[in-house]
């Protein structure tokens, strides 16, 4: 039997731990209480860095503390992913995720796959694009794709990338789904879509696979032209450039998207606000505005349909990876 002194000590035990739960809930129902992280796995200036930008400038009134952008780059994307996905689930690291998380596994340089975190939001995702220069004999992705087919393996070359990178795993999926071998052309690495569209227009590589927006200057400078887009349907930017099923009659997609994910266990109380809060910040006119100014598509999921992508995107990635040797 307890003593009245037991009794009273574990009363106020209970008493205690009623309170700091209590407290627990409030702090957490009350979230955010101080400023957010919104990490990016990518330098600072380029396309991921730019829409984070936009999105953290977004949310900070909705909000009401500061959402800071924090780059961490290195190891192919490795480094920022792994920031995300090891943080603590309070809501107060998030990370704009990318593409690469469905590659970097197969790739045998991480473990994290899209499992790893808590899907927030799909907000974009820019189809690759099969870019040749001006002057190219080839008018339509199907002449391009016909003589590929008909010439030697590794006659014709491309580039947009380094080795196993989104625009070299698009050029395997676009020629597997046209029926050849994945690696039926050379792939030329290079450091980014920049370095690759000089070297085509330097006549070093035969074709150039990248996005559109990213070939947009020497588009408007009259030294390139874009075939197709590896897309569902055409970017409302670029209207005459046509999905790659209508120019070749091949149904195959890839893109480079960028999705909000914190890490996973994010509690509901924190999703409850951020959820609703990225679908606003999607539809506002500011960032349709900043997006399309850039010719970044918009595309938004959320995050059931968001991780049902990322699981097709994974698959799908990995057995283009397998196709080119690439995959360990």
């Amino acid at each position: 039997m307890l003593t009245t002194a037991r009794r009273r000590s574990c009363l106020r035990i209970g008493l205690i731990a009623t309170t700091l739960l209590a407290f627990g809930q409030a702090a957490l129902a009350a979230w955010p209480q101080r400023p957010i992280t919104l990490v990016v796995p990518w330098a600072a200036g380029g396309g991921t860095d730019a829409t984070a930008r936009i999105i953290a400038k977004l949310m900070e009134p909705e909000l009401g503390v500061p959402v800071n952008v924090v780059n961490r780059t290195g190891g192919a994307g490795v480094v920022g992913h792994s920031a995300i996905a090891t943080a603590s689930p309070d809501g107060y690291t998030i990370g704009l995720i990318t593409f690469e998380i469905g590659a970097m596994h197969w790739q045998g340089l991480t473990e994290l796959s899209w499992k790893d975190y808590t899907p927030i939001a799909l907000m974009n995702e820019d189809p690759a694009g099969v870019i040749v220069r001006a002057d190219s004999p080839f008018r339509t992705a199907k002449e391009l794709l016909d003589a590929i087919r008909a010439a030697p393996k590794g006659q014709f070359k491309a580039s947009g990338t380094g080795q196993g990178g989104s625009w070299h795993i698009a050029l395997g999926g676009m020629l597997a789904a046209a029926g050849m071998p994945a690696d039926q052309v050379q792939w030329v690495p290079s450091t980014g879509a920049a370095t690759a569209l000089q070297d085509l227009v330097a006549g070093g590589v035969d074709f150039v696979t990248c996005s559109v927006p990213e070939a947009k200057a020497l588009m408007d400078a009259g030294k390139v032209r874009a075939l197709a887009i590896m897309g569902k349907e055409r970017n409302p930017t670029f209207p005459d450039v046509p999905t790659l099923k209508e120019a070749a009659g091949i149904d195959f997609e890839l893109g480079a998207w960028r999705g909000l994910a914190g890490p996973k266990g994010l509690p509901k109380e924190v999703t409850d606000r951020l959820v609703p809060l990225a679908k606003k910040v999607f539809d506002s006119k500011e960032f349709q505005d900043f997006m399309a100014s850039r010719g970044f598509a918009t595309v938004y999921l959320p995050p059931e349909e968001f991780a049902i992508f990322m699981k097709a995107r994974d698959e799908s990635t990995g057995a283009v990876m397998k196709a080119l040797g690439l995959a360990k």
